[in-house]
C-alpha cells in the first residue's frame, strides 16, 4: 500500500548546526563506528572459529554482537555522512527502511538479552540439567524467535506510521528516522497511534526488564549456595549482562514509555543506545571475560602462525 503524502523525502536537522561541532562529531562517530564493527565481529569470529568458546553463553553473545552490527549500520553510516557532507536529506523509502533495521535489531537485542538472562539462571541454578535444557536446537530456536520477535515488533511499528498522510513539513528534529519524531510531522491526530507504539515499545521494553531484573536477582541471591571461586566467576558474568541490560533498557524506556512527545535531550539519550552502547558491548564482555579473552589471543597466534608459514 502506498502512504498517502506529498513528502518524497525528509531534512534531518540532526545533533547540531555548527560546522565545528559537526566535524568533531563526525570524527567521534567514525570512531565509534570503528570500534563497534571490529569489536563486535572479532567476537563473531571468535565463538564461530574457537572450539573452546562452544557453551550456549557465547552462542547468545555472538548473536548479540551480530545484532549490534545490524542495529549500528542502520544509523551510524547516514549520520557520519550527514554530518561529513552536510547532506542531511533522506528519502522516504530510506526513512521507512531505517526505521524497519532499527527496530528489527533492537527488538531482536531485546528479546536476546532475555534469553541470556534465562541461560545465566539455568547455568548458575540447575548446573547438572544445564547442557539438556540448553541444548543446540533449543538454542537455535530460542535465537529464531529473537529474531522473529523483532522482526513483527518492527512490522508492527513500519505498519503503524507508513499508511499515514504525510502532508508537510519535512524536516525531522533528529539525527534518525524514529516514531516520535516522524509522529510530529503526521497531519492527523496521531492520540490512538501514540498509545500504540507505546505498547509495542515502552511497554515491551518495561516489562522485558522488569523479568530482566527479577530473574538476575534470583540469580544472585543463589550465588550462596557456591564456592567463592564459583560465586566470583558467575559474579563477573551477571555483572556484564546486568551493565549491558541498563546501558540499553534505561535511555529506551525513558522514550518510549510517554506520550508521542520529544524533548530535546531524546537526541543525546538516543546517541547512547544507538551508537555507544554497541560499541561498548564487546568491551564489557571481553575485558570482563577471561575465556573469551584467552580464545581471542590464542586464534589470533593461531592465524598470525598460519600467515607466517
Amino acid at each position: 500500500m502506498e502512504p498517502r503524502n506529498n513528502v518524497t523525502y525528509f531534512v534531518l536537522l540532526g545533533l547540531t548546526q555548527n560546522p565545528k561541532e559537526q566535524k568533531v562529531l563526525c570524527v567521534m562517530f567514525v570512531l565509534c563506528y570503528i570500534l563497534t564493527m571490529v569489536g563486535n565481529m572479532l567476537i563473531v569470529m571468535t565463538v564461530t572459529f574457537s572450539k573452546t568458546l562452544d557453551s550456549p553463553m557465547y552462542f547468545f553473545l555472538a548473536g548479540l554482537s551480530f545484532m549490534d552490527v545490524i542495529y549500528s549500520s542502520s544509523i551510524s553510516p547516514k549520520l557520519i555522512l550527514n554530518l561529513f557532507f552536510g547532506e542531511n536529506t533522506i528519502s522516504f523509502q530510506s526513512c521507512m527502511t531505517q526505521l524497519f533495521t532499527e527496530h528489527f535489531s533492537g527488538g531482536s537485542e531485546v528479546f536476546l538479552l532475555l534469553v541470556m538472562a534465562y541461560d545465566r539462571y539455568v547455568a548458575i541454578c540447575k548446573p547438572l540439567h544445564y547442557l539438556v535444557i540448553m541444548r543446540q536446537r533449543v538454542c537455535i530456536v530460542l535465537l529464531v524467535v529473537c529474531w522473529i520477535g523483532g522482526f513483527l515488533h518492527s512490522v508492527i511499528q513500519l505498519s503503524t506510521i507508513y499508511g499515514l498522510p504525510f502532508c508537510g513539513p519535512n524536516v525531522i528534529d533528529h539525527f534518525s528516522c524514529d516514531m516520535y519524531p516522524l509522529l510530529k510531522l503526521i497531519c492527523t491526530d496521531t492520540y490512538v497511534i501514540g498509545l500504540l507504539v507505546v505498547v509495542n515499545g515502552g511497554l515491551i521494553c518495561t516489562i522485558v526488564f522488569l523479568l530482566l531484573l527479577i530473574s538476575y536477582g534470583v540469580i544472585l541471591h543463589s550465588l550462596k549456595n557456591l564456592s567463592q571461586e564459583g560465586r566470583w566467576k558467575a559474579f563477573q558474568t551477571c555483572g556484564s549482562h546486568i551493565t549491558v541490560v541498563v546501558f540499553f533498557f534505561v535511555p529506551c524506556i525513558f522514550e518510549y514509555v510517554r506520550p508521542a512527545k520529544t524533548f530535546p535531550i531524546d537526541k543525546s539519550l538516543s546517541v547512547f543506545y544507538t551508537i555507544i552502547t554497541p560499541m561498548l558491548n564487546p568491551l564489557i564482555y571481553t575485558l570482563r571475560n577471561s575465556e573469551m579473552t584467552n580464545a581471542m589471543k590464542k586464534l589470533w597466534r593461531r592465524n598470525v602462525i598460519s600467515y607466517s608459514k
